[in-house]
């Protein structure tokens, strides 16, 4: 894998990290994101963690892979491989594996306990200006 530059975050800065992780590694085309489960994410009595928040991390990394400003997502296609459990700390990493222009696909690999949880692969584009304005 060839050598990345490490970048500043320029995308999504307002996110609450406890509820969709923190980036913990930040290169061109690639993104590192780490989520630590909480009760707050808890769905039953087991201790099962929502989808949603995986999805939340997973769509948080594929972001900052991009790392643009107005960086929008506009599909996506998941696989849920296994369950997460409160306290589970899960690795997301990201990868831009095509690019044109303003679009982008990136995929997204979540990883806990030494094997895969989520797979994804996240379509984005970038706006010439803030999607809200206008």
């Amino acid at each position: 894998m060839p050598s990345r530059e490490l970048m500043v975050q320029n995308t999504h800065l307002k996110i609450n990290t406890k509820l969709c992780g923190e980036v913990i590694k930040l290169a061109k085309g690639y993104a590192k994101v780490q989520l630590k489960t909480d009760a707050k994410m808890v769905a039953d009595e087991e201790g099962l963690i929502h989808g949603g928040f995986i999805f939340g991390a997973a769509d948080f990394a594929a972001m900052s892979a991009v790392n643009e400003a107005n960086v929008v997502l506009t599909g996506s296609t998941c696989r849920f491989i296994a369950p997460s459990a409160k306290g589970d700390i899960i690795d997301f990493e990201a990868n831009i594996v095509e690019q044109e222009g303003p679009k982008a696909v990136v995929e997204v690999v979540g990883h806990c306990h030494g094997r895969d949880i989520f797979t994804g692969s996240f379509k984005t584009y970038i706006t010439k200006e803030h999607i809200l304005k206008g």
